[in-house]
């Protein structure tokens, strides 16, 4: 499965942004799928993952409530929409498909995305 983010940039803090992950190369459907962010000088960080079977979604507690994870099988799609955003949430973002069930962790997720930079300004 080939992945690849766009909808990044430059907002002010308090914006929104909608990020989206569209696979190629294969489907996402049985995959679990997750977002991440890697800030500069940082690990890459676990935000949020969403199952392919009953969409349960998880979120890591620094985003819950103001970002949304979602996914279209059909259209081999991911979305995370991102409000509220501080000027912590500036990274790189990507999404990653792992086929284990509750997984958080990098290793755990087998493809990955080349990244979409989201800057939130003061």
């Amino acid at each position: 499965v080939q992945l690849v983010e766009s909808g990044g940039g430059l907002v002010q803090s308090g914006g929104s942004l909608r990020l989206s992950c569209v696979a190629s190369r294969g489907s996402i459907m049985n995959y679990i799928m997750g977002w991440f962010r890697q800030a500069p000088g940082q690990e890459r960080e676990f935000i949020a993952r969403i199952n392919w079977f009953n969409e349960t979604t998880y979120y890591t507690d620094s985003v819950k409530g103001r970002f949304t994870i979602s996914r279209d099988n059909a259209k081999n799609t991911l979305w995370l929409q991102m409000d509220s955003l501080k000027p912590d949430d500036t990274a790189a973002y990507y999404c990653a498909a792992s086929v284990y069930e509750g997984a958080y962790a990098v290793r755990a997720y087998d493809y990955w995305g080349q990244g979409t930079q989201v800057t939130v300004s003061s």
